[in-house]
């Protein structure tokens, strides 16, 4: 078994904490990528189990647009192309307290040359009936709200 990056054991047990000292509320960014055959972009992290969207934290300074685009270069090498829809902002207290989603959807992009690195494992295209059966349970939803009409929560 591959033990856990060094930097995900960190910020588990120190960047995390330390932030929630500094603020109170924080905002991420989740980008659904949509190919022209209806497959969704998931990636599978390094450190922790289960699919999700390519996303992270904005930074400050960073509008959702430009975290967005810049997570799912870094993580999936997938470059944006035109501004995504925002579809919705969620709650994310689930995960961590104060916390609070963007969720952008896009289906202009250029695909490039994804390499697996110390954080993302893997980057692929699933169709949206065919899903990994370890996706999580935030993207599951999401996928329901998007493709299926199901009532968008305001909670991930």
């Amino acid at each position: 078994m591959i033990a856990k990056p060094l930097f995900a054991i960190a910020s588990k047990l120190i960047i995390h904490p330390l932030h929630r000292l500094r603020r109170g509320m924080t905002l991420g960014v989740r980008v659904m990528a949509v190919d022209g055959q209806d497959r969704v972009l998931l990636i599978r992290h390094s450190y922790s189990p289960g699919w999700l969207f390519p996303g992270g934290g904005v930074e400050r300074g960073e509008t959702i647009w430009q975290a967005g685009a810049r997570e799912l270069l870094e993580e999936a090498a997938v470059a944006m192309a035109g501004r995504p829809e925002l579809f919705g902002f969620y709650n994310n207290d689930r995960q961590m307290r104060g916390d609070h989603l963007a969720f952008l959807v896009t289906r202009e992009f250029e695909i490039g040359d994804f390499h697996p690195n110390m954080e993302i494992a893997e980057a692929r295209f699933f169709a949206v009936r065919e899903l990994p059966e370890d996706v999580t349970g935030g993207t599951r939803r999401r996928v329901a709200e998007v493709f299926d009409g199901a009532v968008i929560s305001e909670n991930w």
